[in-house]
């Protein structure tokens, strides 16, 4: 059997429009200094650059998280089995939590967990930074790497008081390329923020042993249930649809709805299913909403206001949290058994939801791919 190669991802993949633009293949490929794979421009799928010098090794094929090779392999190290059985991935522990720290807290999503435990993480210095995004505008995000308290406060999302400028930006993405940032920090132990598709690539590499995976010392997942995209087009349609100006939103937070703070102090709710004309079209072809692979999973949904919900997965997750918690760097509510089982029945059904808008998708030939 021929091996497969980027080829066959701009056929399975790029040309059915699914392709998540994670920067696993063009992390890999310029890791090597080859410089086969990139991206010609911001927001794009990855192109060949030197189509010419491609070794043909398909390594980019394997760790593409739209082709699920490797699937098997990740599912015995992480204890999953599959969707329908158990949805929300092995779960060690679930809590509620919230940042003592009160800056993380007011500047963070939901409860400033993420940021605390990073800026725990490199006080201690079992990291030497994080690759986290950085909201710009409403929708509208950029890859930086965090390596201070000052920097992970300037990266909240909360801070959005800088308002787009639509005559100059052209397109909006909430999803950001970020796995190509870590060929810059060789030799450095660092945390990665990111969606499940990006963590998913992260374990492809790690379980291959492919450069350069192993500077991820931890992977701190976020519950994802899709993404937006928006040129200017969009954003005219969505401000009738919602009848609410980008230049007024003040901050941006997803539970069961998508929730827009407006900068007149007023809430607008969005339900998931009134965005399905801004969602990115390979989130349409994603199961996971849970973030099953990483260390730990965060996500508002399931927690009350102002505290995250954290979801512990491996040793090292579980370690991490409990030290954070013992430092009170966090704190959790005591939460009977009643209250976990609402919170795990509310994260699953979210869960359920994606993989049938996913399965869905794929009966109807949205893709060409077989999961």
């Amino acid at each position: 059997m021929s091996i497969k190669t980027f080829k066959d991802l701009i056929e399975e993949v790029h040309e059915p429009g699914i392709c998540q633009e994670c920067g696993g293949c063009v992390s890999f490929c310029n890791s090597i200094e080859n410089d086969v794979i990139g991206f010609k421009k911001t927001n794009s799928h990855p192109e060949y650059i030197n189509n010419e010098k491609c070794l043909e090794c398909g390594i980019c094929y394997f760790i593409c998280p739209q082709t699920h090779i490797l699937d098997d392999d990740l599912n015995k190290i992480y204890k999953f089995s599959d969707f329908l059985s158990m949805p929300l991935g092995f779960v060690e522990a679930i809590y509620s939590c919230q940042a003592i720290d009160s800056e993380f807290l007011n500047y963070g999503t939901d409860g400033g967990v993420v940021n605390s435990i990073i800026n725990y993480l490199i006080e201690k210095k079992f990291i030497d930074g994080a690759i986290v995004a950085k909201t710009k505008s409403p929708f509208s995000r950029e890859v930086i790497v965090a390596k201070s308290r000052e920097d992970l406060i300037s990266a909240s999302g909360v801070k959005l008081d800088i308002s787009p400028q639509l005559d100059t930006v052209q397109k909006y993405h909430t999803y950001i390329s970020s796995l190509p940032k870590l060929r810059h920090y060789k030799f450095k132990k660092l945390a990665f923020v990111g969606t499940p598709c990006q963590i998913y690539t992260i374990r492809c590499m790690q379980n291959l042993g492919i450069i350069p995976s192993e500077n991820i010392e931890i992977c701190l997942g976020l519950f994802c249930y899709e993404n937006f995209f928006f040129d200017n087009k969009k954003v005219e349609k969505f401000e009738k649809d919602f009848k609410l100006k980008f230049k007024n939103i003040k901050r941006i937070n997803i539970k069961e709805d998508l929730i827009i703070s407006l900068k007149d102090d007023s809430t607008v709710y969005i339900p998931f299913k009134k965005l399905t004309d801004y969602m990115r079209q390979a989130c349409a072809v994603c199961k996971d909403f849970t973030n099953i692979y990483a260390d730990i999973s965060f996500g508002g949904l399931g927690s009350p206001n102002k505290f995250t919900t954290v979801i512990t997965r491996t040793k090292k997750g579980k370690d991490i949290v409990n030290k954070a918690l013992n430092a009170g760097v966090i704190k959790s509510l005591k939460l009977d058994a009643n209250e976990k089982k609402d919170m795990i029945e509310k994260i699953t059904q979210f869960s359920q939801s994606k993989i049938k808008r996913t399965e869905k998708n794929m009966k109807n030939k949205l893709i060409t791919w077989k999961s």
